[in-house]
């Protein structure tokens, strides 16, 4: 949900405490470094929300691809720019919560080398099976691989994705017995998922989704806390009987440490007026993204949780990077 009472500021009182501390910002362009390509869901997200925002700022938000090892890239060049507002980042769950634990020699400390601004969206998945499969429940698809000889495979869009880790998770929570397929994208995994060579994938909900309608494909549960308005009939996997689950990838807006107080303010009001922008919000929920809009405490709180998360599972899994 839209962090709105708790944590919305107006636009005209974020920049009132810009004017109170004595500075004049912004006065220039902003900068938005995406640590992904051109055409990611990271970079259209930016590209989503960099005008709305800056109609609220006064100035122009010019989005910049640095793309390079999984984020880790781009994320260094902002961790190492002045805190001034005008480097900004639209890191992600990659760059920020699963690098930490998969590449040793990170460039960057995820927490200490930036400000947190705000968890921007949520990028939820869904479990899914080819229709062959003798299981419409996700409790039912585990005592199915239980029983088989072999390990059941799953697929994913490739290693150290989220798709992978949720399915690392799964294991990890239920002992089941799943061997990780991974595939060079995403499009490639339910491609192979719909002709049966691998039966089971977790992936996102807008990739899917067609082909559930269509039939092809079979979804047992959804991987965040709470299900979704794409598809509410499908339960979740804490509905299942399986606690502690929730796993969605995400986009969170970030700026170097020491980003000063009334520069946070005014980016976070900003953002937020983005995100309840009644022409914007529909277009991000096409992507199959779901606006958040966390204040920046808690999304400080909630990234080190996130980093955590996932080093259980990497480690658990003994994940180790391309």
């Amino acid at each position: 949900m839209l962090a709105a009472a708790a944590g919305l500021l107006p636009a005209a009182a974020a920049r009132a405490g810009i004017q109170e501390s004595g500075q004049a910002y912004p006065n220039r362009p902003i900068r938005l470094v995406v640590p992904y390509g051109a055409g990611t869901s990271t970079d259209t997200m930016a590209r989503l929300v960099a005008p709305a925002m800056a109609r609220t700022l006064g100035q122009p938000i010019v989005v910049e691809n640095r793309p390079g090892a999984s984020g880790a890239v781009g994320s260094e060049v902002i961790s190492r720019s002045p805190p001034d507002g005008y480097s900004l980042l639209m890191g992600a769950v990659a760059s920020h919560a699963v690098l930490p634990s998969l590449m040793p020699r990170l460039p960057y400390d995820p927490v200490r080398d930036f400000t947190q601004i705000s968890l921007v969206t949520n990028a939820p998945n869904l479990l899914v099976v080819n229709p062959s499969v003798p299981a419409t429940t996700l409790p039912q698809f585990l005592e199915w691989a239980r029983r088989q000889p072999n390990k059941v495979a799953y697929a994913s869009a490739g290693n150290g994705t989220s798709s992978h880790l949720a399915g690392e998770l799964l294991v990890l929570r239920t002992g089941a017995p799943l061997e990780h397929v991974p595939y060079g994208s995403g499009a490639q995994a339910v491609t192979d998922v719909m002709s049966g060579t691998v039966p089971m994938l977790v992936y996102q909900v807008t990739a899917v989704l067609p082909f559930i309608r269509d039939g092809k494909l079979r979804a047992l549960a959804t991987t965040s806390n709470t299900r979704l308005s794409w598809t509410p009939d499908v339960p979740t996997v804490e509905e299942a009987g399986i606690p502690d689950f929730d796993v969605a990838a995400w986009h969170g807006l970030f700026g170097p440490a020491g980003l000063p107080a009334p520069i946070v303010t005014a980016l976070y009001a900003a953002l937020q007026a983005a995100l309840g922008d009644a022409a914007l919000r529909p277009r991000i929920q096409d992507l199959g993204l779901v606006p958040v809009g966390m204040p920046p405490v808690e999304f400080s709180a909630f990234l080190k949780t996130d980093i955590l998360r996932w080093r259980e599972v990497i480690q658990a899994a003994n994940i180790r990077a391309d």
